[in-house]
């Protein structure tokens, strides 16, 4: 991946981070805004897909008693470890997918 400018004048891999910062607040935000860079469109729709995703599942959980709050603890913390990890792939300028949603955010990014 060349690495450059974004249509929002910064860094392809800081635009890539900032991506997940908040999850898909940001990845909304950045989605909107980025017109030209793929790899800064790619790592905000997956943003949404994989946050939006895990905030539908949370609330959906949250409402279970007792099960569906221990579920959710758990995937608390697979989303700060997957958050962590995608901000530095981001970083570092990899196309890195997640397993199901990447195929789709390449897709529904273009």
């Amino acid at each position: 991946m060349a690495e450059g400018k974004t249509g929002m004048g910064m860094e392809q891999n800081v635009a890539g981070l900032l991506c997940y910062l908040l999850g898909w607040i940001t990845g909304l935000v950045v989605f909107l805004m980025e017109k030209e860079s793929k790899f800064v469109r790619f790592h905000a729709m997956q943003s949404i897909m994989v946050f939006g995703g895990l905030t539908v599942i949370s609330i959906i959980l949250s409402v279970i008693p007792i099960l569906g709050w221990i579920i959710s603890m758990v995937l608390w913390v697979v989303a700060v470890i997957l958050w962590i990890l995608l901000m530095i792939k981001a970083y570092q300028n990899v196309w890195y997918k997640v397993p199901w949603v990447g195929n789709l955010a390449e897709k529904h990014s273009q």
